[in-house]
Formats: structure tokens, sequence, C-alpha cells
């Protein structure tokens, strides 16, 4: 793990920020009132102690591991080859598991420019080095994300599983990186996804998911016991061209307290196999240590500043103090680095990779800009730059697999013959 005290010259005064708590964008001062928090005895959940703040201390800039700074499949090939063979959870065809994808082979006759309008009246001419490099490319990409989705399809688990989506630090993308995850897993999933807003005051998911709905959160948590069936549980969502459903408030309500987070994640986990939770930005208030409380897998969303790592680094800390589950979702945890646009040095760009890895976080996924994620408009999955939604898919990915570790999964036993 990092010590603050040893960023690099790179973020300057970020460390100074560090205590600094950013609303989430409707937050409890917009509504011109704000509820004092339950007491340790009343949500019954363990506090979270604060990790004090350092100063940052210059020194020499560390080169970033290979492991952050690209993400690829070869950490899960590497893996799966050190496995001993299991006839009942293998993936062979034999066995019923998919066949492999294997990239597209390259065309054999040229396609662009001056040979391609050679090879186009049947002349047998080759592509250039450059086209056959990009049509490997393309094949290379293509089986990547088969395989990707192959993954996100086919894991199963003996109970619904929950992602929970945080960063202290306001602004870095909690709700567009809950709202594309959730929404890639259900649209490869066929649905069964519930995309919910645990802030403690009403934030922006209502505003960045499709739909108008006319309940939500306030009133599930007002009408929570009476929840018995699917379809009640469906009048307080609003249904996304992804296949998921958000839960997001839909006006002023009361504070969310860790028993309101307990009682919800309970009915809809009665009714979804995955939740995905979009926290604010409070980690020490009841709402988030319910959260914590029933979250699987930790997703961290970033950008490449000093005080979205260096906030992003404290949390690990604190739930690390926590022990017990809280620590182990930190020594799970997944970051997801995003680009708003803004001026990036590369030198950051490095030194956010070696703090994170440091700090114990699994991988680090790239997320390209995207001018629909930029806009803080709705969002919609078929909006995204392809490239942006493989490498969601990418990170969901990653996501499942690591569920499947912290999850016992289904029974792999097989009756085909």
């Amino acid at each position: 793990m990092s010590d603050p005290n040893q960023t690099g010259d790179v973020f300057g005064a970020a460390s100074r920020a560090s205590d600094y708590i950013e609303e989430d964008t409707v937050g409890a001062e917009r509504l011109g009132r704000r509820a004092a928090p339950r007491s340790e005895e009343a949500t019954g959940l363990r506090p979270i102690p604060p990790m004090p703040a350092s100063p940052v201390q210059a020194e020499e800039p560390i080169e970033p591991p290979p492991s952050l700074a690209v993400v690829s499949d070869d950490h899960e090939e590497q893996t799966a080859a050190r496995r001993p063979v299991d006839r009942e959870a293998s993936a062979s065809v034999l066995f019923g598991g998919a066949a492999p994808v294997a990239p597209t082979p390259a065309s054999g006759k040229a396609t662009k420019g001056f040979r391609g309008a050679l090879a186009s009246i049947g002349l047998p001419i080759k592509p250039s080095a450059a086209e056959a490099a990009e049509l490997a490319a393309t094949a290379e990409a293509e089986a990547r994300r088969a395989r990707n989705e192959t993954t996100i399809r086919q894991a199963t688990w003996t109970r619904a599983v929950s992602i929970l989506v945080n960063n202290p630090k306001g602004g870095t993308g909690k709700t567009p990186t809950s709202l594309l995850l959730g929404g890639i897993i259900a649209s490869i999933r066929g649905g069964s996804t519930a995309i919910v807003e645990f802030s403690d005051d009403p934030g922006a998911l209502n505003y960045r998911a499709e739909g108008n709905p006319r309940l939500g959160l306030g009133e599930l948590v007002r009408d929570v016991e009476h929840i018995k069936t699917a379809g009640q549980l469906h009048g307080y969502t609003a249904p996304q061209t992804s296949f998921a459903n958000v839960i997001a408030s839909t006006g002023r309500r009361e504070r969310l307290t860790g028993e309101a987070v307990l009682a919800v994640s309970s009915v809809i986990d009665e009714f979804y196999g995955i939740r995905v939770m979009d926290t604010g930005n409070q980690p020490t208030s009841s709402a988030f240590r319910g959260a914590v409380a029933v979250a699987d897998v930790l997703v961290i969303p970033v950008l490449n500043a000093g005080d979205s790592v260096l906030e992003a680094i404290q949390l690990l800390d604190e739930l690390r103090d926590a022990g017990g589950q809280p620590a182990e979702l930190a020594d799970r945890a997944i970051a997801v680095r995003l680009t708003d646009g803004r001026p990036e040095s590369e030198s950051v760009r490095e030194e956010v990779a070696r703090l994170l890895h440091d700090a114990g976080v699994r991988s680090l996924h790239e997320i390209p800009y995207d001018e629909h994620i930029a806009a803080r408009g709705q969002l919609t999955l078929g909006s995204l730059n392809p490239a942006t939604r493989d490498a969601f898919a990418a990170a969901a990915a990653a996501v499942v697999r690591t569920l499947q570790e912290a999850v016992a999964p289904a029974s792999t036993n097989n009756r085909k013959a």
C-alpha cells in the first residue's frame, strides 16, 4: 500500500484537498436542509475510522506497473493455464461449453487505396503491411470482445451479488460508471440487473438515466415492507434500453440511512441477480456503511488528478482499518479511469497507475474519452463509441471474475453427456 507522504511532485497541493468532501449533484444544500446522521446504536453498523491526511512529499517519479498501465486478457489466460483440468468445470465443447473464439483471419486481398482498387477488378493484390496490421488488430479486438462477453454472460452464483461504486471525491464519474457498467452487464446477460442510488441525499442517477419514472427510491424506502412481488418492485424503477432497471430519487426524500439501505437491498435481491450501487461522497455516513455491508466487489472511478486518486487511496485505507468484510472489499478493488476531455499529463497518468498499484488495487481499466459521457446528459449504451463500450465490457468482465472469486459459484455439475 502506498504512503500518502510519497505521492510525487506531479500532484503538488492535491493532498490539501483530500479532506474535502464534495456533495452529490443534488445535495443537501440544494434541498435546503440536512438531517443529522443516525447514531451507531441506531444503525447497528460498525463505523469506519478516518485516516488522517498527510502532506505530500516530493520524490523521484516511479515507472507505473505494466499490469495497471494497460489491462489485457493475459492475466486471465496465465491464471487459467495454472489451474488443474476439471472435467465438470471445463469450458470444452465436449462438456457443453462454448466453442473457443479465434480471431478472424485477415482477408487475402487488399481493400484500401490503390492496391484495393486493383484487387477490386480481380487482380491478386495482397493487403499492404499497414492494412494487414489493421485487419489483425480488428480481429484480435473482436476475439477479446467475445471472450469478455462470454465471461459476463456465463457467470453464475448461488445468491444475488452486488457491486459498490464509490470514490469519496465528487465529480469522478461514479454515476456514469454505475449506469454504464450495470448497463453493459444487463445487455449481455439479458437483464436481471438493478442500478440503485444509495447516496445520502438525492444524486444525479435519475437525471443521467433514461425515462421519467413516477416512483423511485424515496417511495420504495417508504413502501419497502409491502413489496412482495417483482411486479410491485418494477413500479419503482426506470427501465433502460440496456435491460437494466434504475431505482433513483425522483424528487425530495429523507436522508438515506443504513437501515434503509439494508432493507431495500434485501427486497431488490429477491428479484434481481445483480445489484449495482451508485453511492455518495460521505464514506463515514450511515448509508455508505450500509452499502459496504451488502457489497461483494468495490469499483473505484478515478480521473487523472491528484485529489481523485488520493481520496480513493484513503477510502481503501479506511476500509482495511475497519477489518473483516470491508477490508476484503478493499483487497478486491477494481479501478476505472475515465477521461473527461481536460488536458492530461503523461507523468500524472503514470503516477496514478503507480499509486493505485501500491494501494493494492487489483486492476486499472482505461475508459477512452467519449463525448456522450462528457455531455453530462442522459446516458444510453447505443450512443457510446464502440471503443468505450468495449472498455466498459472489459471492466465488467474483470468485475464478474472477481465476483466469482468472492461469492460461491452455482453447482458445476453438468448432466450433459
